[in-house]
């Protein structure tokens, strides 16, 4: 009988405790300090930049402040999503299940394999503990 061997997605769901909200938050809180000292940065070089624009090119000044205006958006757009996401992570109920990611793992099929159910495995984690393998 001959037989094949596929890549096959596994869904990692956790169940939500304290620890991981806490997780969460923390991972979230550092991604927030993360943009908001990228944000410092980019005011910091652009005054480098627009005092060195207006001594070589003034007419280049409103192209350069376009363009860390649109840097700038881009990081407190993310900031904003990162905020919501916070929110989102307080309002999680004790022993709910999330998804966390998905992983690969290798399987060996041939005919007659039911390839919806090898396709729907799950593994669920509580603190980072395998709880249970469903498929």
């Amino acid at each position: 009988m001959s037989t094949i061997t596929l890549k096959c997605p596994i869904t990692i769901k956790s169940k939500v405790t304290e620890a991981l909200k806490e997780q969460l938050n923390v991972e979230v809180k550092e991604a927030v300090s993360k943009i908001d000292m990228e944000l410092q940065q980019i005011e910091f070089h652009a005054k480098r930049l627009m005092t060195e624009q207006v001594r070589s090119d003034v007419q280049g000044l409103t192209a350069l402040r376009q363009q860390i205006d649109g840097e700038k958006q881009k990081r407190l757009e993310l900031k904003g999503q990162l905020l919501d996401r916070l929110k989102d992570t307080n309002l999680l109920e004790i022993g709910s299940e999330i998804v966390q990611g998905t992983m690969e793992q290798l399987v060996t099929v041939q005919a007659g394999d039911d390839l919806q159910k090898l396709m729907s495995r799950e593994i669920l984690l509580e603190d980072g503990k395998i709880l249970a393998i469903r498929e």
